[in-house]
């Protein structure tokens, strides 16, 4: 396929999506007889039927016969230059997740997902990505503070068979953040194919702050997700049965009913300590997680999307929307099983969009079985010195306004061309981020740490507060303090939208530029697209 008429056919694929999420959420509570009475027997019997396949769940059919794969810690080497240089070579491959079938997938450096990257607050990186896929992507480093031309967004698209080369300094606190694709019009796919990874920053707070750090053994990444697959294994790409489409049902692309952590089916991972850390990466496309034990055993929140907190948090639930990371910490007693479960996330979405949406789904994630005789931990510290502080809000901090609705942002579909917003590089601003249709929609921010003010005028739940870049809209409106670094390009943005993937792609996305304060006003309002990179080297801005 050549790449005019695979852009059509993008094109033609986003146009249809588009339509089918611009579809107005159903606010009014309908009974199945008034349903029957309104719309025909025949209709109301297959929105039933529609109604009734989405409640999902997993609990009692999983044996955790499998132990959990912890992805490979990838090792870098030294540059002349004292940089730390990783590899990542994408490329597809086969995986086997169900017993006895095969799964073709997409992966870096192996068949699935990717490796974990390790790094240290002030290291130089130098990255070579090799896009060995049959088609052109980008490689973003979600959460990541970097120059706008390194950051992996639409605009730093690589060409199949191409080498992307960014460099940039690693300069922000500890934190879990990942990286995946994002090429417009067709993340999901890319996403939902395998390719995505963790990223491990440190800094000297995390090395002494007496929380589990052994990779692997008590320190363990958990990559979410959540896929379909057809009979003979492959992976199911419907974002919407014939079913949904005649019920009208609101979907919000894939939501799968098999589980995966860390590329594997039906998990266990065996615990060998007094206490693990486990670093919580929700990987999927759609699906809104809701995390807790049966018994509603404890645990404690130590750390969110863009660092650690100041104390730890006990919990008994936690909410993880697409995009969104925590790390908690779990005690456990010797011999004790434990399952990690996803209980039915409360969406704060109206009747049926809820239950079309995963809100009523429940499902076993991974089973961790403590030895009979754990190593001794550190005590669980009550306060985390060093660890970032509440961002302060300037008395006259400008404000911006977003309402996402339907799969648009404040009216507009996102155009590659249009610059959206314009901000001075190191400001801190309040973004008011409105729920307009009252579906579910996840917001994400790049090169930039947020705090979250309130919800509709309240203060946030507990695992709300911190440092963060994604966050799950679960009121009307959403406040954010942002704090933006001071990276600036005058050519080359960042961006923000719904990480929700099937609305990405379909358009709830905008673009903004750091630039030089004072040269908001001078800023270009249009950019130029730049074309797949054939494999260029670029440098620190």
């Amino acid at each position: 396929m050549s790449p005019r008429t695979k852009a059509r056919t993008q094109d033609r694929t986003q146009a249809r999506t588009k339509a089918r999420l611009k579809r107005p959420s159903r606010r009014t509570v309908l009974t199945i007889g008034s349903i029957a009475t309104v719309t025909g027997l025949g209709w109301g019997a297959n929105w039933l039927t529609a109604y009734s396949s989405h409640q999902r769940s997993n609990v009692g059919k999983l044996g955790f016969r499998n132990p959990l794969r912890i992805p490979e810690l990838l090792d870098p080497t030294a540059s002349r230059d004292g940089s730390r240089r990783y590899e990542l070579n994408l490329a597809p491959g086969k995986s086997r997740f169900l017993p006895g079938k095969q799964t073709a997938t997409w992966g870096a450096n192996g068949p699935y997902l990717a490796p974990t990257l390790r790094v240290h607050d002030g290291d130089r990186i130098a990255m070579a990505v090799h896009n060995g896929l049959p088609d052109d992507t980008t490689l973003h480093w979600h959460g990541m503070h970097l120059p706008p031309a390194m950051d992996g967004g639409p605009h730093q698209m690589v060409a199949a068979g191409a080498t992307w080369n960014p460099r940039w300094t690693v300069h922000q606190p500890a934190a879990t953040l990942w990286y995946h694709p994002h090429p417009h019009g067709s993340t999901g796919t890319h996403v939902y194919r395998g390719v995505a990874g963790m990223i491990i920053v440190d800094d000297e707070v995390s090395t002494h702050a007496e929380l589990p750090a052994k990779y692997g053994v008590d320190d363990v990444p958990l990559v979410i997700q959540d896929k379909n697959f057809h009979d003979d294994g492959s992976l199911d790409f419907t974002e919407s049965t014939l079913s949904d489409n005649i019920a009208m049902a609101d979907t919000i692309g894939v939501l799968g009913d098999t589980i995966l952590v860390n590329g594997t089916y039906d998990p266990h991972f065996e615990v060998t300590t007094q206490r693990v850390r486990l670093r919580l990466l929700n990987g999927s496309n759609a699906r809104v997680y809701n995390l807790g034990f049966p018994d509603d055993k404890a645990f404690h929140l130590v750390a969110v999307e863009n660092g650690l907190l100041k104390r730890p948090r006990s919990l008994d639930r936690l909410r993880l929307a697409p995009g969104e990371r925590a790390e908690i910490v779990v005690t456990f007693r010797p011999g004790e099983r434990a399952v990690l479960r996803s209980f039915p996330p409360d969406l704060q979405v109206s009747f049926p969009t809820g239950r079309f949406s995963g809100g009523d789904d429940t499902f076993d994630l991974l089973q961790l079985r403590a030895a009979q005789s754990l190593k001794p931990s550190p005590q669980l510290p009550t306060r985390i010195d060093g660890a970032p502080a509440d961002i302060t809000v300037p008395a006259n901090a400008k404000s911006r306004k977003f309402e996402l609705l339907g799969v648009e942002i404040n009216g507009n579909s996102m155009d590659m061309n249009r610059v959206d917003e314009v901000v001075p590089a190191g400001a801190t601003e309040i973004w008011e981020i409105a729920r307009g249709d009252g579906t579910v929609h996840a917001f994400h921010v790049h090169g930039a740490t947020f705090n979250v003010l309130d919800i509709d005028g309240e203060e946030p739940p507990a695992y709300m507060r911190g440092p963060k870049d994604t966050v799950y809209l679960h009121g009307s409106t959403t406040r954010l303090a942002v704090r933006f670094d001071d990276l600036t390009d005058e050519r080359t943005p960042y961006m923000y939208h719904c990480h929700v993937l099937a609305h990405e792609d379909a358009g709830m996305m905008g673009q903004f530029l750091v630039v030089d304060p004072g040269r908001e006003n001078k800023a270009p309002t249009t950019i130029t697209s730049t074309k797949p990179d054939a494999g260029g080297s670029h440098s620190h801005h």
